[in-house]
């Protein structure tokens, strides 16, 4: 790749276009080859301009977002950004990312420019991330089937108490991937840091338990932290664990506000760790940035295992790279066999 980025921005609105293009334009990394007002148009653009990123709105007339996702990954795949509204778009955007695009930025519901550049950090890292996304990783996600039960009623002692995964860009489609891998008679709990926007995380784990053996769902205050159920954090509370005196439990909170990420890996990592002592094994995946580093050098300093997914299935290798140079990975697993790789450290 060149050292600047072509983008292509897909947006109905002639507004947000302009408003795209302006944020974009600013970083030094970064052309907007190009604007298109819908899908077919997209289509025809991606053929003639080359783009290294494209941005796409879902709600569009004509050939909508998830349409050209649809048909630009089976013709020749590209990361592709969703920038769209999350409350009103969760389940387009869901079909979007499931289609192939790499990942997801909110658009403010008042399109009022100051709004809009808000989000203009975000979107920056988020192309930058997505214009080194491998190819290969934007696969979207074959079907699976439950692998059988492992003959765990056999056992009477397991390695770990709970398994804690972090994981971020690329996400919702590793998750799809490898979790309906994990069977319904998994003795110990899972709990799962998924960076989304607010609106989002309820949907996913409705969407997750179709596929999965466990009883996968949105964390909620109080939810008991138990064998067989996998609780994935609610977007805009971090969650941690609290041990009373009928088990552990899900708790719910604002508190850090100050850290980068809500919910953040970290949080969950230490909560863990703080609850189950050497008795934690946490898994950090796919994503941007060094969220779980902190979390990881917690449950190791307690005695307990660290996983991270290897850089050839990664969409992004950030969070992953950042507990590897750490030093704090006990091994690097590729997403296909990371199912396997959990159940045989249990």
């Amino acid at each position: 790749m060149s050292d600047v980025i072509r983008v292509l921005v897909v947006d109905d609105s002639a507004f947000v276009r302009k408003v795209v293009r302006e944020m974009l334009s600013r970083s030094p990394y970064m052309e907007v080859v190009g604007v298109a007002r819908d899908g077919e148009e997209a289509l025809e653009m991606v053929e003639q301009l080359h783009p290294h990123v494209v941005t796409c709105d879902l709600n569009m007339p004509g050939v909508d977002g998830l349409s050209f996702v649809r048909r630009q990954m089976a013709r020749r795949p590209l990361p592709i950004l969703i920038l769209s509204v999350a409350s009103e778009d969760a389940g387009l955007a869901l079909q979007a990312l499931d289609a192939g695009a790499v990942d997801f930025v909110q658009k403010p519901t008042a399109l009022a420019s100051e709004d809009l550049f808000r989000i203009r950090e975000e979107l920056v890292e988020k192309v930058k991330a997505a214009a080194l996304a491998p190819i290969r990783a934007l696969a979207p996600p074959a079907p699976v089937r439950a692998a059988p039960d492992p003959a765990f009623a056999t056992a009477r002692h397991y390695n770990f108490d709970i398994v804690v995964i972090g994981i971020s860009t690329g996400g919702p489609q590793a998750l799809r991937k490898f979790l309906p891998l994990i069977p319904a008679n998994f003795p110990v709990p899972i709990a799962i840091v998924l960076h989304m926007p607010v609106g989002f995380t309820a949907l996913f784990a409705e969407k997750l338990k179709e596929t999965c053996p466990l009883n996968v769902k949105e964390a909620a205050e109080g939810d008991p932290v138990r064998a067989g159920h996998a609780l994935i954090a609610q977007a805009g509370r971090h969650l941690r664990l609290n041990r009373t005196a009928e088990g552990v439990v899900a708790h719910l909170t604002r508190q850090p506000a100050e850290l980068l990420h809500c919910p953040s890996v970290d949080v969950l990592f230490q909560s863990a760790s703080e609850v189950y002592g050497e008795r934690v094994l946490g898994v950090v995946m796919t994503g941007m940035g060094n969220d779980g580093r902190a979390g990881a050098a917690w449950i190791k300093a307690q005695g307990g295992s660290i996983l991270t997914e290897a850089e050839e299935s990664c969409v992004i290798y950030g969070m992953p790279r950042s507990v590897v140079e750490a030093g704090l990975s006990d091994g690097a697993v590729p997403l296909e066999g990371m199912a396997q790789a959990i159940i045989n450290h249990l």
